[in-house]
């Protein structure tokens, strides 16, 4: 999705619009997510950009976009753009000793369970 989205449409409320944004993005990462998976991927992982305009679109995390549209609507910007485009993307496994050395760390951090 590489779209321009206006918030100043004459006729139309500005919050009421400023939701239909955000149901068209959420509907967008939804069906994307409901695709099936190339052989050997684990989930679909999203590349996002989110700008005024499209040359000034900077990458942003998936999990900041909605936060980015509130933030424009509030600053009353006109418009913005969002790029959100989807890609496999496979979970990298833990170093066996990981979460060892995390229970270690952990029975180590001063708490204890009660035992006085």
């Amino acid at each position: 999705m590489k779209k321009t989205f206006q918030l100043q449409v004459e006729g139309k409320h500005p919050d009421r619009l400023l939701e239909a944004i955000k149901h068209d993005i959420r509907k967008y990462l939804k069906r994307e997510r409901r695709r099936d998976l190339p052989e050997g991927a684990d989930f679909w992982d999203f590349d996002c950009k989110f700008g005024l305009t499209e040359d000034t679109a900077e990458v942003v995390h998936l999990a900041n976009v909605i936060t980015c549209i509130d933030t424009a609507a509030k600053d009353q910007a006109k418009q913005f753009y969002v790029e959100i485009l989807a890609k496999h993307g496979v979970r990298a496994k833990r170093p066996a000793g990981e979460s060892r050395e995390q229970q270690e760390r952990h029975a180590l951090d001063g708490f204890d369970d009660g035992d006085d």
